[in-house]
């Protein structure tokens, strides 16, 4: 797994107001390490404790929580995190109570793989894609207001068919949004 901070995360992470951030499934922590540099408290999740140990740091807290195994309910309170960073993982049963864990300011940011990516390698169980316009009926639902979306192919760091949202919550003020340039 690359180190390499998404260019989606790194684009839209200085959007997320101040405060405590979490990165779900966070891997070896290469987002959690970079939302710490941007000066945000940091709740690193992941299932897998070696990864966790490579992921801690100052301004991180790790925490091994297998959200899928059964029964396994959402650990976090309502309105907690200024920002939620998420990138290449799908389970759909967190989906209401992770988008209600973020503040009433606060960002999303989403970066998974969808449908079609079969045709470049895994995943490639639709269980595991998300399916067309999926982020953005996630927003809609979960009144959210989009401040980007892409859907398509990349090729960094390996080509796979993938879909990208930054949404904010309605608190978030729309001048807060200073995209920057590409």
């Amino acid at each position: 797994m690359s180190d390499t901070v998404s260019p989606w995360v790194r684009r839209y992470a200085p959007l997320i107001p101040g405060g405590e951030v979490l990165d779900l499934a966070c891997g070896s922590g290469r987002h959690s390490r970079h939302l710490a540099a941007l000066g945000h408290a940091v709740v690193a999740v992941d299932r897998d404790n070696e990864a966790l140990a490579a992921a801690a740091g100052p301004e991180i807290t790790t925490t091994e929580i297998d959200l899928e195994q059964e029964g396994a309910a959402w650990p976090f309170g309502p309105e907690r995190f200024a920002g939620i960073v998420v990138t290449n993982y799908l389970h759909r049963p967190l989906i209401a109570d992770m988008l209600a864990s973020l503040a009433p300011n606060g960002v999303l940011l989403y970066e998974t793989f969808a449908d079609g990516n079969a045709q470049f390698g895994k995943p490639s169980n639709p269980a595991f894609l998300l399916q067309p316009g999926e982020l953005l009926e996630w927003a809609r639902t979960h009144g959210l207001r989009v401040v980007a979306f892409e859907d398509g192919v990349t090729d960094t760091p390996k080509a796979a068919m993938v879909q990208r949202l930054c949404a904010v919550k309605p608190d978030f003020p729309r001048v807060a949004a200073l995209l920057p340039p590409f």
